[in-house]
């Protein structure tokens, strides 16, 4: 029974990790990537200078002021006072500073979580189209995915089928809202009856089911829209944050795992996450990004800039004749490809110097996805690319 658990283990590692590894490290873009002249519509990377008050802050913050500046760091208070002060001012919710958990951003945070509440054998609940990592870590964790579609016609979640989906081994649902990659914002009314499903199968199973909230979207928001965390509705669950997509700086790791003030054995979780933390490759943010954190926390990306190059490329593309997503949040934008073979369809823009992810990758082939962090000269580049692709599809039809 344990030899063939690893296998399935493995074999969900592999299946879910390695095309993506392949892509990131082998296919055109990957050969491609950083060139002169080419429009790279991949992944949330940077395209433009990196934030000036970002920058400053990290060279403040090479400055030591003690001794221990650059001292093994774990959860240190005073980054950790300053997210509980920020939720408190943008949730209206009193979270307490001990109740932050710092972490290398969202992938580090998710993993602690994960390995917090999940025993072998446990099902997690994702949904499809996901991110790219969600069904790995699951299995990592030794626990067994169990993943759903979302409503494609709405984006929103599909509760019939969560309903359908919840078992008694059911012990965690993973919501990323706003959602990457179609850029919806789960409304009030879905997140009420999710807590609503999920308290109820609690008390039918005899354990608690947790909601893992992934927001690491929720500062990137559009027309005036409002962002609804899971964490309002249901006390079991845990929120997930990173920093790297409102700073717009991947590749500088910092989050933070936050318990909300009413969430049950919050005594038990302030031991256990933090001896995981230590244990899960020390997934402690680095001193320098600690002590920026209070800087962090005042710098966001141009949001309105990120709303005018969205309505400019779903405008264009849909004036061309695609069929393109409006998305409520994120920097993504999910388009329909002309031919059902969406990795063909994305070799085909690549002879355009136009690089997107192919919807296979996200568990929606037919489809591939923009990234809008690509810079305003990329876009000007790339429309009369994307029109000429389109007519060359429709002759392939």
């Amino acid at each position: 029974m344990k030899a063939r658990a690893v296998a399935a283990r493995t074999d969900i590692l592999l299946n879910s990790i390695s095309p993506i590894l392949e892509f990131f490290n082998e296919s055109t873009w990957a050969r491609r990537f950083g060139q002169p002249g080419i429009c790279d519509f991949t992944i949330g990377n940077p395209h433009d200078t990196p934030l000036q008050a970002f920058v400053e802050a990290l060279q403040r913050s090479t400055v030591p002021r003690d001794k221990y500046w650059f001292a093994y760091k774990m959860n240190e208070p005073a980054p950790r006072a300053v997210v509980a002060e920020a939720l408190r001012k943008w949730r209206g919710v009193p979270f307490e500073p001990d109740d932050i958990f710092l972490t290398n951003g969202a992938i580090a945070a998710l993993a602690v979580v994960l390995a917090t509440v999940v025993d072998p054998g446990d099902e997690v609940i994702f949904f499809s189209p996901p991110w790219f990592q969600y069904e790995g870590m699951i299995a990592n964790n030794n626990g067994a995915p169990v993943k759903l579609n979302i409503d494609m016609k709405t984006f929103d979640l599909d509760l019939e089928a969560i309903a359908a989906g919840i078992s008694e081994k059911t012990r965690a649902v993973i919501v990323n809202s706003p959602h990457n990659p179609t850029g919806k914002i789960y409304p009030p009314e879905t997140l009420e009856a999710l807590a609503k499903m999920l308290t109820e199968a609690s008390e039918r199973n005899g354990r608690t089911i947790y909601l893992i909230s992934d927001e690491a979207y929720s500062r990137i928001i559009f027309d005036g829209r409002r962002y609804y965390s899971p964490t309002t509705f249901y006390p079991h669950t845990f929120l997930v944050y990173t920093y790297g997509k409102v700073l717009l700086t991947p590749g500088q790791r910092i989050g933070y795992i936050a318990l909300p003030p009413h969430m049950p054995n919050r005594p038990v979780f302030r031991e256990v996450i933090p001896a995981l933390q230590m244990l899960n490759g020390w997934s402690f943010p680095n001193a320098i990004l600690q002590h920026s954190l209070e800087d962090f926390e005042k710098i966001s990306v141009d949001i309105a800039h990120l709303q005018r190059k969205r309505d400019r490329m779903v405008g264009a593309l849909r004036a061309m004749g695609y069929e393109a997503s409006m998305p409520e949040g994120t920097f993504y934008v999910i388009v329909r490809s002309p031919l059902s073979d969406d990795e063909a369809f994305i070799s085909l823009l690549a002879e355009y110097d136009i690089f997107c992810i192919p919807g296979w990758m996200m568990g929606i082939p037919g489809y591939f996805r923009i990234s809008l962090t690509a810079s305003d000269e990329m876009i000007d580049r790339a429309l009369p690319g994307f029109e000429a692709a389109l007519h060359r599809a429709a002759g392939i039809i």
